[in-house]
């Protein structure tokens, strides 16, 4: 989730493209540099990273039952791995046009209270995870940001699926950077000491101190962690794919030079789609719309990538599979 001049920090949303039409071994050959405007990025080929254990869902916490995988996700073609269905008024209306056309979701919240209403109105949606989230822009000081604090470190001890937590030291946001540290190093704490999680983590201005919390706690040695709109430094971005991290893109992150070079540099196999919508604010965004973002994204990302377009979409599905445990 980022913001808009009106009413969201760090990075200002623009018009995304148009649609114009497992730890394995990095997929890119030797070493894949991009330059676009100035923007320089070469990635190394890493070793294997694991990925997350697969326990069964939590009742609630992900919304899908064995059954219902079976029959209600075959049809699933494309993912939307960071998004805020909760900002709907009907979020389980949403998450059915989702389904319909062929789209899954990981379904980000930003406060408990958020998360509780997510888990309970997505529980019937066998197309989408819901995830525990404390977003750095709802951390705060004093009795009232511990208690939230404390649900959070709970929620994301109980759920597979955790985001949006992490990081924002934009200036709108840089006056709470030590509550907000304080917080997201419990709850990265508490996802190190259970394992098998999938995180969506906000780092603005704060990629460094992310890696670095991601690190001290082992968190990426038996779960995944996904940087949603990475926004870092080059040498950031390779930090954080040695390190086995995944990077999920979309139309607000394709925007910019700096964006557009990061996802011709991601490896192939730890890329992913995104929408960041529906904002906290604003206009109802249809299921249809959902859907020809992340196929606007995809479409502009393999003609920066050179890649043939089918081809890229597979792998960006098969690792949204696998991350989601729609397998």
């Amino acid at each position: 989730m980022s913001e808009v001049p009106s009413s969201r920090s760090g990075r200002e949303r623009q018009p995304g493209p148009r649609r114009s039409g497992r730890s394995a071994q990095w997929e890119v050959e030797g070493s894949r540099a991009a330059s676009t405007g100035g923007v320089s990025v070469g990635i190394e080929r890493s070793p294997s990273t694991p990925r997350p254990r697969h326990p069964d869902r939590d009742g609630g916490r992900c919304a899908s039952e064995a059954s219902a995988r079976d029959g209600g996700l075959i049809g699933l073609r494309m993912f939307d791995m960071h998004c805020h269905l909760d900002f709907d008024a009907d979020p389980r209306a949403l998450a059915d046009g989702l389904a319909a056309c062929g789209t899954g979701a990981f379904s980000t919240t930003v406060t408990p209270a958020g998360f509780d209403r997510a888990a309970r109105l997505l529980a019937p949606c066998p197309n989408v995870c819901a995830g525990a989230g404390l977003h750095p822009w709802w951390v705060e000081e004093g009795p009232a940001g511990e208690a939230a604090v404390e649900r959070a470190v709970a929620n994301a001890a109980a759920s597979r699926y955790v985001g949006e937590v992490g990081l924002d030291f934009g200036p709108k946001h840089v006056a709470t950077h030590g509550a907000q540290v304080a917080a997201f190093d419990r709850i990265v704490a508490a996802c190190a000491a259970e394992g098998g999680k999938v995180l969506s983590i906000h780092a603005v201005r704060s990629a460094g101190t992310v890696l670095d919390v991601l690190e001290r706690y082992g968190v990426l040695d038996g779960s995944a962690c996904i940087l949603h709109w990475f926004s870092g430094t080059s040498d950031e971005l390779q930090r954080a794919a040695k390190l086995g991290c995944f990077f999920s893109v979309g139309p607000h992150m394709l925007a910019s030079k700096r964006g557009r070079a990061y996802a011709q540099a991601i490896p192939r196999d730890r890329l992913l789609l995104e929408t960041d919508e529906p904002p906290e604010a604003g206009p109802a965004v249809p299921a249809g719309e959902f859907a020809r973002l992340l196929e606007g994204a995809l479409d502009e990302i393999a003609r920066l990538r050179r890649e043939d377009v089918e081809v890229l979409a597979d792998c960006v599905v098969r690792t949204s599979r696998e991350l989601l445990a729609f397998t």
